[in-house]
């Protein structure tokens, strides 16, 4: 019984953090270029009462054997990188990745940082940052009197001037990919950075290295996560709440009727 009470209570905590996890997705919503997380759960370790395939006689082993859990635990909360839906925008700096690449921002510590975010502006001195001012690797400068400002699906960056009719080139995009995206660390701010499990980003020309994408003026990407799924994981969540609770309840229940047997 007493095991019984830590192994719902285990399954308890990790749906209270299974739920945290969905709050998190459903404030980000509508957060330009989020992606969505997915918590999952493993078991814990077993009590082994009888081992399975231990030996019962001289020619016979034991098929099944007699094994108690000890409840669950949460493992991670993997990132999961699916392409959200394009909204059309009227800002020619806003661009997508129609693909699995990666921005390339250098934050204010001298990090370089990657996102999916591609809503870009420029600051007083005409390079393209992002919303927080970090600006974009390689840096890129736009004259202030720049107009038709034209992102290439290649990442050429190319504006016209009063009063001239060729287009000059500011400067080029570049796209980061990595092996295993899931691994990134989440910075906030739509920023990432790698770790050893997601490898070194491999740094390339958009539409140039097979699945790093191709750039799309005038969009941006909305976040990948499905209200009405995260709300059935919620529905899914609560009932696995209450039924642990209910078996600490019986467990609680049945110890209190051991206490009054040995109390008579």
């Amino acid at each position: 019984m007493i095991r019984a009470l830590f192994s719902a209570a285990s399954g308890m905590t990790a749906q209270q953090l299974n739920v945290d996890n969905i709050a998190h997705n459903l404030a980000n919503a509508n957060t330009a270029g989020y992606k969505t997380r997915r918590a999952q759960f493993q078991d814990l370790l077993y009590q082994s009462m009888i081992q399975p395939g231990a030996s019962a006689g001289q020619q016979t082993s034991i098929p099944t054997g007699l094994q108690l859990g000890l409840g669950t635990r949460a493992s991670s909360n993997e990132i999961l990188f699916t392409q959200g839906n394009f909204a059309a925008t009227e800002n020619p700096m806003d661009v997508v990745i129609q693909g699995r690449g990666f921005f390339q921002v250098r934050t204010t510590n001298g990090e370089l940082a990657y996102t999916r975010a591609g809503s870009f502006h420029t600051d007083r001195d005409g390079n393209m940052v992002t919303s927080d001012g970090d600006p974009l690797e390689p840096q890129i400068t736009i004259p202030s009197d720049a107009q038709s400002i034209t992102i290439a699906p290649d990442g050429t960056v190319s504006y016209k001037q009063p009063n001239q009719t060729a287009s000059q080139i500011a400067g080029q995009l570049q796209l980061a990919l990595f092996a295993n995206p899931a691994g990134l660390d989440g910075l906030g701010k739509n920023l990432y950075k790698p770790t050893d499990a997601s490898g070194d980003p491999q740094v390339g020309q958009p539409g140039g290295q097979e699945g790093i994408g191709a750039l799309l003026q005038g969009y941006t990407e909305q976040s990948n996560v499905s209200v009405v799924e995260e709300f059935i994981n919620l529905i899914v969540s609560q009932r696995a709440y209450e039924a642990n609770s209910k078996v600490v309840k019986a467990a609680d229940e049945m110890y209190q009727q051991v206490n009054n047997l040995s109390t008579r």
